[in-house]
């Protein structure tokens, strides 16, 4: 239970209104169970410390557009948004969203300024990391119980592994799979990309699956799409299948080779009246020990260098409370090196923020045709 400010016994009704409107944050995120990590990492905690409310909304996913439609109108009613890194630099140049004032966020407990502290080419100008995560593909046992895809190939693979696959309604990712699967390496998969041929070529390598495809555009979709045998194959995030595989005993498998890996972080919208309480929100939620106790909840690594030692066992609820597991995070997430050496792909963000609006357009067209 969130607790409310003590106002005092001899409060007004009309002011207290009035303070409890003013000490409010709301955080847009991704829903499910990653909005769960949140609250039980730093919204919970936060609220308990300060007393400021964290009003959530699950509309991440339409995290550019909200705020580009809230900013032109004049009315931004968002706090701080969970946002992707190329959508945040996309967003950033746009003037959407504030620049970072470093200096107003945690050290590292041995002092390192916080920008420091961050794993190398997480951090943007605007953009404040907290995970890191993977989009991969999985896969029930159930549906292949002589074994699954292990390559991107496979996936594209409708002979060898038949069956309906879940792919998520956005260009990336997707294009370079596609790539990937007609032969190009991964290495070169940005520069091909670039080109008019490579991106004729990711389309038609789409073309040979795109019947057989049921798109998603919620995290929670593929694991219950994968549960309710509607698809043979799904991308999904790590974390969302590690969390259906240890709380719902779901017979999934992750299949780590060509994991698209990413970081995922705040960011401010212009004009939002309450930047100082921002600041001391963000300054909680980001610090060393809530960045590892995020990873308690759900198999995303934290985007601090001086997190990841503390990171451990995972935590679920029973019965009403948070209680620990015997199982240790570390080697669930998506950096882990036996999940990660020679099978990690890493999403570039610069590329993204360059050709985000034209492949959409011309994605949006594809779907359509």
């Amino acid at each position: 239970m969130l607790k409310q400010l003590s106002l005092g016994t001899a409060m007004l009704a009309l002011g207290a209104t009035a303070v409890v409107a003013e000490d409010t944050l709301t955080a847009v995120s991704w829903g499910g169970a990653y909005s769960a990590s949140q609250r039980g990492a730093y919204y919970e905690p936060f609220t308990e410390k300060t007393g400021v409310r964290i009003l959530e909304e699950d509309k991440a996913n339409q995290a550019l557009a909200g705020i580009r439609s809230q900013v032109e109108a004049g009315n931004v009613s968002w706090d701080m948004v969970d946002m992707l890194q190329a959508d945040a630099q996309r967003a950033c140049d746009e003037g959407l969203i504030l620049e970072i004032d470093w200096d107003r966020l945690a050290p590292g407990p041995d002092g390192t300024p916080a920008r420091d502290d961050f794993v190398a080419n997480t951090t943007g100008d605007c953009f404040v990391p907290q995970i890191l995560y993977a989009t991969m593909f999985a896969y029930s046992t159930e549906t292949f119980p002589d074994g699954g895809p292990t390559t991107i190939a496979d996936v594209f693979d409708m002979e060898k592994f038949p069956g309906t696959r879940a792919l998520e309604k956005i260009p990336q990712k997707n294009l370079e799979w596609a790539l990937i699967a007609d032969g190009v390496a991964p290495a070169d998969v940005y520069d091909v990309l670039a080109t008019d041929e490579g991106q004729d070529r990711a389309f038609a390598k789409l073309d040979t699956i795109k019947d057989s495809i049921i798109w998603w555009d919620a995290g929670a979709q593929p694991p219950q799409l994968l549960a309710d045998g509607e698809v043979a194959i799904a991308s999904a995030y790590n974390g969302r299948i590690f969390n259906a595989v240890v709380t719902e005993d779901q017979p999934f498998e992750i299949m780590w080779d060509g994991q698209m890996f990413e970081a995922d972080g705040w960011v401010i919208p212009v004009d939002t009246g309450k930047e100082d309480l921002i600041y001391d929100f963000l300054n909680f939620a980001t610090d060393t020990q809530r960045l590892a106790d995020q990873a308690k909840f759900i198999a995303y690594a934290p985007a601090r260098v001086s997190s990841v030692p503390l990171v451990g066992n995972f935590w679920k609820e029973e019965d009403g409370k948070m209680v620990e597991t015997d199982i240790d995070m570390k080697p669930h997430m998506p950096t882990s090196p036996e999940n990660f050496d020679g099978k990690a792909i890493r999403f570039n963000v610069e590329f993204w923020a360059d050709f985000g609006d034209s492949l959409e357009e011309r994605f949006n067209a594809w779907l359509s045709s």
